[in-house]
């Protein structure tokens, strides 16, 4: 701001130079053939001088470094031989501070006394009637050149430093007035703006808690204008997904529970049976011709005990990755029609039959046991679920991949148990539990995840009363 004010007062002193040299003040006239004088038109030169003294600029003309042609007590300012070298070159020379002195003549004041006695006066020196006054100016020196580029005269005006210093000052305090305006207002808007802040953290904060404490049905209101606006909407989904994680958690939770009863239950029942048989044959009250069919009981009983744990652990080995497919080139057709001879004893205690439409070769890349596992766990879960019907099968190729279809006209499922048919433990409809197989609930999660791990494609349709159709994909091997 400093360095401003003092360039506008330099090109504003070096406009009135370039005025005097273009106002026909200074001329250059010939006088022969050799020299040139500089001639001053003095009139002009007082009229400009008294001008510039009411803008408060001193003007000096110089025709030497030492020697001053106009005024005649003008402040005068020493010029270096390095700056009159510059001058000689036509450049202009500025001054923020200089000082400047000139000759005044000081007022005598006569001593007055009450005694009327005349005293001889002390003798005088040269120039004890002057003195040297100063003063501090910011100046300009501008050069002036005659026709041959000889410099000829030096022109230089200086306005007083206390004017620039006021002008300096007052600029000064018409920025500190600003600057406090401006604080205030900003402190005023950062209150507000604080207030308004820290009332959206005090919600995030508050909701916070209440998801801490369990309360995940937590929403914040937000418009979007801000970043905490975006923060709160993070929140909002956050909390969302916490609600729906514990909702989900809660569900198989309640699968477990229901799990384990059921478990419990399904091992408690062989359990009594084995451990009531032990105990008659040990004390000997099992007749004779009843020990054989107490056995081959026994035999189903533990059979019943093994599937339900090897179930579970067959489930767990699937989740965890352990399980590694050793896929090759098979024939589903000839697979599935095993599985067909080896349940259809199971399939006519229900009065189902069994309905094949398969080619005699259908190729399929896929591992041999879990296909199989496949196949029949979804084959004894419609045996389970139809009475008095038909289980079908079909397959057929299509585009680098093969496709079989297990259909059944059971009971059929909703929509919404059909969502849920391949969650861990759950049963479509537990009244309707088989003893003999599918008892844990996990046969069909079983063939999910084993479809998953052949990177196929298993879909189900089924409508209540009519039956369910489960299609699954397969696909060729990759070259």
């Amino acid at each position: 701001m400093k360095e401003n004010v003092y360039r506008n007062t330099w090109f504003q002193l070096e406009n009135y130079a370039h005025s005097l040299k273009s106002s026909g003040t200074l001329r250059l006239l010939e006088v022969d053939d050799s020299r040139e004088s500089l001639i001053v038109n003095q009139t002009k030169l007082e009229s400009f001088d008294e001008l510039l003294q009411g803008q408060g600029v001193h003007m000096t003309i110089y025709t030497k470094r030492d020697e001053i042609i106009y005024p005649n007590n003008a402040f005068k300012a020493s010029i270096s031989k390095k700056e009159w070298k510059k001058l000689k070159q036509g450049k202009i020379i500025y001054r923020k501070f200089d000082i400047a002195g000139r000759r005044v003549k000081k007022k005598m004041v006569k001593p007055t006394t009450n005694l009327d006695v005349s005293l001889p006066e002390p003798p005088k020196k040269l120039d004890s009637a002057y003195s040297t006054e100063r003063q501090q100016l910011t100046d300009i020196f501008v050069p002036c050149f005659n026709s041959r580029k000889e410099l000829v005269a030096v022109i230089s005006l200086g306005s007083i430093a206390s004017n620039i210093k006021e002008a300096v000052t007052a600029v000064e305090v018409n920025l500190l007035y600003a600057l406090l305006i401006s604080a205030a207002l900003g402190l005023i808007v950062s209150f507000i703006l604080a207030h308004y802040m820290t009332k959206k953290i005090r919600r995030l904060q508050s909701a916070t808690k209440q998801i801490a404490d369990g309360n995940f049905d937590v929403a914040i209101k937000n418009r979007g204008k801000d970043e905490l606006d975006e923060l709160a909407h993070d929140f909002n989904r956050m909390a969302s997904s916490l609600a729906a994680s514990n909702k989900e958690i809660e569900r198989q939770e309640e699968l477990r529970l229901r799990f384990m009863a059921d478990a419990a239950h399904e091992m408690r029942t062989p359990l009594t049976t084995i451990n009531g048989i032990l105990e008659g044959l040990a004390y000997d009250v099992i007749p004779e011709e009843s020990k054989e069919k107490s056995i081959t009981l026994m035999q189903n009983e533990t059979k019943r005990l093994i599937r339900l744990v090897n179930e579970n652990l067959d489930y767990e080995k699937i989740r965890s990755g352990v399980i590694v497919l050793n896929q090759t080139e098979l024939n589903a057709s000839e697979i599935i029609k095993n599985i067909a001879k080896q349940l259809e004893a199971k399939a006519q205690e229900n009065n189902d039959c069994f309905e094949l439409a398969l080619p005699d070769e259908l190729p399929i890349y896929a591992d041999y046991d879990r296909l199989v596992q496949i196949v029949f766990n979804i084959t004894q879960n419609a045996i389970q679920f139809t009475q008095n019907g038909t289980i079908g099968f079909s397959g057929e190729r299509g585009y680098r991949e093969t496709v079989i279809r297990i259909y059944d006209t059971g009971m059929g499922m909703t929509s919404e148990q059909v969502q849920n048919i391949w969650e861990r433990y759950y049963k479509a409809d537990p009244s309707r539990t088989n003893k003999k197989y599918g008892e844990s609930g996990l046969g069909l999660s079983i063939v999910k995840q084993l479809v998953d791990l052949h990177q196929a494609q298993i879909e189900v349709q089924s409508q209540v009363g009519k039956g369910t159709t489960f299609t699954m994909t397969f696909p060729d091997k990759q070259a």
